[in-house]
């Protein structure tokens, strides 16, 4: 369904947003038209949302929000991207664009339908990245990699990664803005060690999401960004083993996880990884020697085989042979007798 389409639908009249079900949207009060808020744009929103017994379950006043940046629930953050500024709408959002089987704590139940009733109070432009100080990126990159967090825990790693590739938007380091930098931020080396190691953080996480949706090759890549930096980071070697086991790198995994054990050899973690791998290099090693085995079998077989064949053949060349004397030996007598019995 269009936007457009979406349009045409007076007040108090019950818009299908998917065409399912599963996100209806009612306008109760317009809004300023045309005022519609875009992906990344900054919102402020009047939230309260109530069960079908009207228990009400969340209360915002002024929540502001990035929209599409799923700092919400899907279900809100789509409908809120219909609403104009100004406008006050009912969004009764399915359990699959809510919180799902797993509620919320404390008081969403598993599987429960949310009537919503939201104002759109404003919505303007994000400031441009680079025009922020490292405390704010610091910050809202942080909130980022906690929404991601969030989302991840709720085995959502598809989202999750979302949040942490936005996260890491935000937490780059000013030497690679100065093109862009304000004359007037003179970021210090602390700041930039803090935002070091709020990335490595994230990227530790996203390649932990990664993982969970099989991008080996990516998680491979988010955790070699960690490595690269620190090169003892435990919890990136640790990852990192991980990866190369699923990618069936076993001996190469093993080392890894060696490095890691050696910095922190109580993990019963990194403990437990290596006695699997053990065990699978031992496999693979065995199966080397029996693929091995064969190969060398084989080629006995094949030697044996060719010196019977020249055996053989050196037989039937001498058998011929000796065929051959008698056969003309037996033909020169026969000769010799045709000629006395005809002379």
């Amino acid at each position: 369904m269009t936007k457009a389409t979406l349009n045409e639908h007076p007040p108090e009249e019950w818009i299908d947003i998917l065409g399912n079900g599963q996100l209806k949207k009612k306008v109760i009060k317009n809004g300023k038209n045309g005022t519609r808020p875009n992906r990344s744009d900054i919102c402020t929103l009047k939230i309260i949302g109530k069960l079908k017994d009207n228990t009400i379950v969340e209360k915002y006043e002024d929540l502001k929000i990035q929209l599409g940046d799923v700092e919400l629930i899907q279900g809100l953050d789509l409908a809120i991207a219909l609403m104009d500024v100004n406008e006050i709408a009912e969004i009764e959002v399915d359990p699959r664009f809510a919180y799902g089987s797993l509620g919320k704590e404390p008081n969403i139940p598993s599987n429960a339908t949310i009537l919503y009733t939201v104002e759109l109070k404003s919505s303007e432009l994000e400031a441009e990245i680079e025009t922020l100080n490292a405390n704010q990126r610091k910050e809202i990159g942080n909130k980022k990699r906690e929404r991601g967090n969030w989302w991840f825990t709720r085995n959502e790693p598809t989202l999750a990664i979302q949040c942490y590739r936005r996260a890491l938007e935000f937490l780059l380091p000013t030497e690679s803005r100065t093109p862009y930098q304000s004359e007037a931020e003179d970021t210090t080396d602390a700041e930039l060690q803090a935002l070091l190691e709020d990335r490595m953080k994230v990227y530790n996480n996203l390649a932990a999401a990664q993982m969970k949706t099989q991008a080996y090759d990516a998680a491979l890549k988010s955790v070699e960004s960690v490595l690269s930096c620190q090169p003892q980071n435990v919890k990136a070697l640790f990852r990192k083993g991980k990866i190369l086991h699923y990618k069936g790198e076993h001996a190469l995994a093993y080392q890894t996880l060696l490095q890691a054990a050696k910095l922190e050899p109580e993990t019963k973690a990194i403990q437990m990884e290596l006695a699997i791998l053990k065990e699978k290099n031992a496999k693979d090693a065995q199966h080397e020697k029996n693929l091995y085995r064969k190969m060398l079998g084989a080629h006995k077989n094949n030697n044996t085989s060719l010196k019977n064949l020249k055996k053989g053949n050196k037989n039937k060349n001498s058998s011929k042979f000796t065929w051959s004397l008698i056969g003309g030996a037996t033909a020169a007598v026969l000769s010799v007798l045709l000629y006395r019995f005809i002379s």
